[in-house]
């Protein structure tokens, strides 16, 4: 079936085939919140991306992707994206990262901690960190190219189609986080980059990019 990015709690999760890697999305929970694997084709090696809610549909997610998870990162602290994660680390013993101010906040302390312009590698996958601060101030997004190919995007709560993440909180800041998307994201990677947030469906940087001024110019 064509990938398309729209998945619904309590559905079948979405497989798209990405040349070295094959990448599944499933949405879990009240919240729809999007939890992703991406697994190396040549290693078996699994990375999931926020282990949000539902222990069992993230073991199940594993479980289709060949059975091991080697590394679970957590987008950032909130509550809704790693109310898994203790139960999905012990069912497999993968190790976890986050961003570094965000790890405090997390319910299973980060065997590794994340800052900007690391790089995480799951078999023979190497991931940039992008550290996109204003959500939370820990928050992370992980970018993965294919070898000639478009680069992937895992954005959590900051960016999302029709703008970024929620800003409306104390301790949490706008001009922070349109900054790090503009000059981290908008400014580094082009318009096929795909976009795959927190929650909801998926985006691309071309479709995102002419509206940059209007989300300033709005405040959200």
């Amino acid at each position: 079936m064509t990938y398309t990015g729209d998945v619904q709690p309590g559905g079948a999760a979405a497989t798209r085939e990405l040349g070295d890697a094959t990448l599944r999305k499933q949405a879990v929970s009240e919240m729809a919140n999007n939890v992703y694997l991406l697994t190396c084709r040549r290693t078996g090696a699994q990375l999931m991306v926020d282990a949000a809610a539902d222990p069992q549909a993230c073991l199940a997610l594993v479980a289709e992707g060949g059975g091991r998870l080697d590394l679970v990162v957590t987008t950032h602290s909130h509550w809704d994206h790693h109310r898994a994660l203790a139960d999905v680390v012990a069912a497999t013993g993968a190790s976890t990262a986050a961003g570094a101010a965000d790890a405090d906040g997390l319910p299973v302390r980060p065997d590794r901690l994340l800052h900007h312009g690391d790089r995480i590698e799951v078999g023979d996958l190497v991931l940039d960190v992008l550290h996109l601060r204003g959500h939370t101030p820990g928050s992370v997004a992980l970018a993965w190219a294919e070898p000639g190919g478009r680069t992937h995007l895992f954005t959590g709560d900051s960016l999302f189609p029709g703008g970024v993440g929620n800003t409306k909180n104390p301790g949490q800041s706008f001009e922070s986080l349109i900054e790090d998307v503009t000059t981290r994201v908008f400014d580094v990677y082009p318009d096929d980059t795909w976009v795959y947030p927190g929650h909801g469906g998926d985006t691309t940087l071309g479709a995102e990019r002419p509206h940059l001024q209007e989300w300033r110019d709005r405040g959200w």
